[in-house]
């Protein structure tokens, strides 16, 4: 080969290497998220002609927190700034002062946040001050039931009255058809100024308690004995030795006033 033809052969054959390199790279490879069967290229397009679904729009599992005392909200902070979604459910209630109202927010899982997680890359969250450990079996983390978090953001989100409440297992379940609770669904207790509707958090085997209105209850068939016709009826009654822990909250709010 002539030395005149020696440049053209070598950007002839580069270019022909870089163009099978490029072809190679959009061909379908298995995509390594755990549970899916789509096929992604190495720019992160999906050829499985599904709706298209990015890495931002996939979210971890919720986890249950253990924050030291008093530090819950700082320690929610710190962890947002990180870039993580977090929840801190807390009571608010406001105090009339002699110059100003003061509006108070007590943590409704005193020592408990909640955090939407990798965890398989926790040591970020469990080397955020304030933090103590991620609720869970040894040193596997457990997440939190999606609904159970989403069932308390709407009642802190509803503007009613939300306090801790004693965990409750069983009980009479209804589901709210009405108000600013519909579609919610929890055990009905009966007290004597009226209806409460108990969410839980299992993993933490504690619960809240909401104020609602008879009207806005339908008994759930499968959560009590059908022969039940009113709401109120229906409703568990309790035992005054079981307000003890709301009493506790209630005495923490005059407390921090």
């Amino acid at each position: 080969m002539s030395a005149s033809l020696l440049p053209w052969a070598i950007s002839f054959f580069c270019g022909a290497a870089v163009e099978s390199r490029q072809k190679r790279s959009r061909e379908p490879r298995a995509n390594t998220v755990a549970g899916s069967s789509e096929s992604w290229d190495s720019y992160g397009g999906s050829f499985s002609g599904e709706s298209f679904m990015s890495l931002r729009q996939l979210q971890w599992p919720w986890f249950a927190i253990l924050a030291r005392t008093g530090r819950e909200k700082s320690t929610t902070l710190l962890l947002e700034n990180l870039g993580y979604q977090c929840f801190l459910p807390v009571s608010k209630s406001r105090r009339q002062w002699s110059d100003r109202i003061k509006e108070l927010e007590v943590p409704l899982f005193p020592g408990y946040l909640f955090c939407r997680m990798n965890p398989h890359n926790r040591l970020p969250v469990l080397q955020t001050p304030g933090v103590i450990q991620i609720v869970g079996v040894g040193k596997s983390p457990i997440p939190v039931e999606d609904e159970e978090i989403a069932a308390i953001q709407c009642a802190e989100k509803s503007g009613l009255s939300v306090m801790p409440w004693p965990y409750l297992k069983v009980g009479h379940i209804a589901r709210i058809e009405d108000g600013p609770l519909s579609g919610l669904t929890g055990i009905v207790l009966k007290i004597k100024s009226g209806l409460k509707l108990v969410l839980s958090v299992t993993l933490l085997q504690r619960s809240v308690a909401v104020e609602v209105d008879r009207h806005w209850l339908s008994v759930d068939p499968n959560g009590g004995p059908s022969a039940f016709k009113d709401a109120t009826d229906s409703a568990t009654s309790v035992d005054p030795a079981h307000l003890s822990g709301a009493q506790v909250f209630a005495n923490k709010l005059v407390e921090a006033d």
